[in-house]
């Protein structure tokens, strides 16, 4: 498989630098972690400076290995992240581009390209731990709504959200993957409750949301009745495959601030350390090839993620909180203060094992999907 870049994609990259350079100087100060207001207007901004330089769509029109070229780029030269518009950028629009009428298309996706409305994720629930389609928020149709019961938990950005990607069922005697439908939720519709959730590196950029006889249009709906889950499968490929690439890039840039703090404080004299700032250096430049080949992959096959995206998180899952581990061993007794770099990452790490679908999660689906392993019993 070719992992390297095409004349146009390299221009590409060309132009992307020179546009950064420009930018980011003139971009104002961001706000502070725990100011989710200000961190939506700002992330906002972003989107509409992007859509006004012609690089919003690049998660949705561009080829896969031009959206590589874009978070490689932004990640190296300090851009902002998506931030609160990461479910509608990298998870709700690729889905809606992929699985959406046009009207669909045409109502939800400008609006996140001009930085305009946010996305929050409602899919997992209070009791149904890992496994996602236990679900059991109930949607009944009547006439053209859907009534909708039941909450969910670890919503991201739901404080701040326009809309909600929801999974609902609407079949409860169907076998548990088919009963499930995928619907848009506008969050200022009546019955919806939202709880900020505090995490343990600070903000709270999770919430529960309770959600008591809420009427969703039957328009809302992507793809048939009782076969979100199909939709959803398509959603976690992009959240697995790609989402995550400019995360790479980022622990690549960390590991290396490690070696120089390492130097200056004298940590850099433990061999021990050395072999394993060596060793993590190894394993981020084979992620990084791993999402090149992935990115191949989803070009070949219309550009939807396969299931090697999971290959790749899981091994990331891990390689990240290696790489806190480490930042911990370098900072020394400093890694116990927030105020210092790497310490709201370490702790915010523990939760890659977790998000976008759990290790185990990913251990079954390379076993039944790549490896070809019977189901468990």
């Amino acid at each position: 498989m070719d992992l390297s870049y095409t004349p146009e994609e390299e221009e590409f990259r060309a132009r992307l630098r020179e546009w950064l350079a420009r930018t980011l100087p003139g971009l104002p100060p961001r706000p502070s972690p725990d100011d989710w207001p200000g961190r939506r207007a700002y992330d906002l901004g972003w989107q509409r400076r992007l859509y006004d330089a012609g690089y919003a769509g690049v998660h949705w029109d561009a080829t896969p290995s031009v959206r590589l070229i874009f978070l490689e780029e932004t990640e190296k030269a300090g851009a902002p992240y998506v931030g609160a518009n990461f479910v509608g950028l990298l998870h709700a629009g690729p889905t809606i581009a992929a699985e959406g009428t046009d009207a669909q298309r045409a109502r939800w996706l400008p609006p996140v390209l001009r930085g305009e409305e946010v996305w929050c994720q409602g899919f997992s629930e209070p009791e149904a731990g890992s496994d996602l389609a236990a679900l059991r928020t109930r949607a009944w149709r009547d006439g053209d709504e859907y009534v909708v019961t039941g909450s969910k938990i670890w919503t991201s950005h739901a404080e701040v959200a326009d809309w909600c990607e929801l999974l609902v069922r609407t079949d409860p005697a169907a076998p548990k993957h088919r009963g499930i439908t995928w619907l848009a939720l506008p969050m200022d519709t009546p019955g919806i409750t939202v709880r900020p959730l505090r995490t343990l590196a600070g903000p709270a950029e999770f919430a529960e949301v309770f959600l008591d006889e809420v009427r969703v249009p039957v328009a809302n709906r992507v793809g048939d009745e009782n076969d979100g889950w199909r939709v959803t499968m398509v959603t976690l490929s992009f959240e697995r495959g790609t989402a995550f690439a400019g995360e790479v890039v980022a622990c690549r840039r960390v590991l290396a601030e490690l070696a120089v703090e390492a130097r200056k404080n004298g940590r850099w004299d433990d061999p021990a350390l050395r072999r394993r700032l060596g060793r993590l250096n190894a394993e981020f430049r084979a992620l990084w090839r791993l999402t090149q080949w992935n990115v191949s992959a989803a070009e070949a096959s219309g550009g939807v993620p396969d299931a090697g995206g999971s290959v790749f998180k899981l091994r990331y899952s891990h390689a990240r909180q290696e790489l806190y581990d480490a930042a911990a061993e370098v900072l020394g007794p400093d890694c116990l203060d927030l105020d210092r770099p790497w310490t709201p990452d370490r702790l915010s790490s523990l939760a890659y094992t977790i998000a976008a679908g759990t290790s185990q999660v990913q251990h079954s689906i390379i076993a039944e999907r790549i490896l070809g392993l019977p189901k468990g019993r």
